[in-house]
C-alpha cells in the first residue's frame, strides 16, 4: 500500500477507535476530506455525529476545530467574522469567525435562518471568505462537517437545493449494533475515549493525500459511464430534478479517493456504484407524485429504486473489467 493510502487508513483506524463499528461511514468522510469536499450527516440525536467530526480533527496534529451551533438567532457574521473598530489604531480590524479552522462542525444546520446558510455557500464551493470586499483564504486542509436531525421539524429551515448541492455526500450514521454499544458503554466508564486520542497524520500528510487523488487513474470508460449514469437521472422517472454537473464532478472526484483509500491507484465500476446514493441522492428532487407512492417504504428506498432505474438506462461497463483495472 502506498503512504498516502496508509495515510487514509491511518485516519481511518484512529477515528474508529471513539466511534465503533462505523468504518464504512468513516470511509465516506475521510475519502470527502481527500477529495476536498464536505460532508452532511443526517441523524437522530446520539448516534456520534459531534464525536466523528471532533476525532477527525485530533487525528490531524496542527489542525483546527471549530463548532458552530445553530439557532435561528445564528447572524452570518457570527459564522465568517466580521470587522470591530479599534479604537487605539482608530481603524477596523478583521476579526475572523469559526469558518476558519481546518475542521467546522456546523451542528443542525437546518435551526439556521436561510441567510445564515447561505453564508457557508462560498466557503464551501471556493474555499474563501469575502467579507467587507476582501477575499479571505481559509486554510488548508478544509472540511465541514454539517449535521442535521430528521426527527424534529419544528423551528427548522429545510436546506435549499443550492446548499445541499455544495455538500460532496450525505450520510447516517446510524445505531451501533449491539457489540459495539455494549463496547462503547464499557470504554465510557472512565472517561471518554475522545480525551486520549492522539493524532497519528499530519496537516501535511492530508495535503499530500489530496494531491495524490488528483492522480489516481480513471479509464474514459469509467468516466463516460459515470456521466451517462449522472445525466439517467435527469431522464428517469419520479425524478423532477435530477443531479446538477456538479454531481458529475463530485462523484468522480469522490471515486478516485475511495479507490485511494482502498488502496487501488485506479478507479473501477464498483466505487461509482457503491458512491451513488451518498454522492447524488441528497442532490434529486423527487416529483410529489413519486414521494406520495413511496412514502410507505421511505426515502431511502425511494433512492435505491432511482438507482436502479438509472442503472437500467446506463448499465454498468461490460466484461472489459477485472480487478487490476480495464483488459
Amino acid at each position: 500500500m502506498s503512504p498516502v493510502a496508509e495515510t487514509a487508513r491511518g485516519l481511518v483506524s484512529n477515528v474508529e477507535r471513539v466511534v465503533l463499528g462505523k468504518q464504512d461511514e468513516i470511509s465516506l468522510v475521510v475519502s470527502s476530506l481527500a477529495s476536498g469536499g464536505h460532508v452532511l450527516l443526517e441523524d437522530v440525536p446520539g448516534t456520534a455525529k459531534t464525536i466523528l467530526a471532533r476525532s477527525i480533527a485530533q487525528t490531524i496534529e496542527g489542525a483546527t476545530f471549530a463548532r458552530i451551533q445553530c439557532t435561528p438567532d445564528l447572524q452570518p457574521t457570527d459564522v465568517t467574522g466580521l470587522a470591530i473598530y479599534n479604537q487605539k489604531t482608530r481603524d477596523f480590524e478583521f476579526r475572523p469567525g469559526p469558518i476558519f479552522a481546518n475542521i467546522v462542525l456546523v451542528d443542525e444546520i437546518n435551526r439556521a435562518m436561510p441567510k445564515t446558510q447561505s453564508a457557508l455557500l462560498e466557503a464551501m464551493a471556493e474555499q474563501q471568505v469575502t467579507s467587507d470586499g476582501v477575499t479571505r483564504p481559509l486554510p488548508s486542509p478544509f472540511l465541514v462537517i454539517a449535521t442535521e436531525n430528521p426527527i424534529e421539524q419544528e423551528g427548522t429551515f429545510p436546506l435549499p437545493e443550492a446548499q445541499l448541492d455544495r455538500f460532496t455526500l450525505r450520510s447516517r450514521l446510524g445505531y451501533p449494533g449491539r457489540d459495539d454499544e455494549i463496547g462503547i458503554v464499557m470504554a465510557q466508564r472512565h472517561g471518554h475515549p475522545l480525551a486520549t486520542l492522539e493524532p497519528c497524520v499530519s496537516a501535511d500528510d492530508v495535503r499530500r493525500l489530496q494531491r495524490a487523488v488528483e492522480d489516481v487513474y480513471v479509464d474514459q470508460l469509467i468516466l463516460d459511464w459515470t456521466v451517462d449514469l449522472v445525466r439517467a437521472s435527469r431522464e428517469v422517472e419520479g425524478v423532477a430534478v435530477g443531479a446538477s454537473v456538479r454531481g458529475s464532478l463530485m462523484l468522480e472526484r469522490t471515486a478516485r479517493a475511495w479507490a485511494l483509500l482502498h488502496g487501488r491507484d485506479h478507479v473501477v465500476p464498483e466505487d461509482v456504484e457503491r458512491l451513488f446514493l451518498p454522492v447524488l441522492g441528497h442532490r434529486f428532487l423527487l416529483t410529489a407524485s413519486y414521494v406520495a407512492e413511496t412514502r410507505a417504504a421511505g426515502r431511502d428506498v425511494a433512492l435505491r429504486q432511482i438507482r436502479d432505474r438509472c442503472l437500467e438506462l446506463a448499465p454498468v461497463p461490460g466484461p472489459g473489467w477485472d480487478a487490476a483495472g480495464p483488459a
